[in-house]
């Protein structure tokens, strides 16, 4: 599989209500869960969802498309929902994430790119030089990965409690260093 804008945009776009029928109304231990330490909980997660949306693809995209000079990326900070989520609840930030994503979905389809749009070059400050394509194909598969890692810390609350069946449950085993 290639990557194709409107598949893209679809998958994106389920990523909020995803989110929202797994970890709405949920008990405080499931949302705040974690792997070890400096990993993200389900809490965790969906700020640092919030952040990307707020300063990383869009913004990343924006750089990109503005064809200017010097398209460098500025540094993302990856922890930046610690301090900035540290009143809030889960609820708020679900609809937060939705509002934010809609937004910025209903922003790409209306630049209606091109393929020679897509092939622009930014620079990351780490990576190097990377194509609108890959910054977007990236955006969909961070969504994936958080998604995947929200389901797998949720998982790992009852480790312990399953007992010997923990031999046939690989999301418990998969991934034995922990990480965000």
């Amino acid at each position: 599989m290639t990557f194709d804008l409107d598949q893209s945009i679809d998958v994106l776009g389920r990523t909020p209500a995803t989110l929202q029928s797994l970890l709405a109304g949920l008990a405080e231990p499931w949302m705040r869960g974690v792997e070890g330490p400096d990993t993200f909980s389900p809490f965790d997660v969906v700020g640092h969802l919030i952040d990307g949306e707020e300063t990383d693809w869009m913004s990343r995209a924006r750089i990109i498309l503005a064809r200017g000079p010097n398209p460098v990326f500025e540094p993302y900070d990856r922890f930046r929902h610690r301090t900035r989520n540290v009143s809030r609840t889960l609820g708020s930030l679900l609809d937060e994430f939705g509002q934010l994503r809609t937004a910025n979905l209903d922003l790409l389809r209306s630049w209606r790119l091109t393929e020679g749009d897509l092939d622009l070059l930014g620079t990351h400050p780490s990576l190097g030089p990377v194509t609108l394509r890959q910054l977007l194909s990236a955006w969909v598969v961070h969504d994936l990965g958080h998604i995947a890692q929200v389901v797998r810390v949720m998982a790992k609350q009852y480790r312990i409690d399953v007992g010997p069946w923990i031999q046939y449950l690989p999301v418990l085993t998969d991934h034995e260093t922990p990480r965000s």
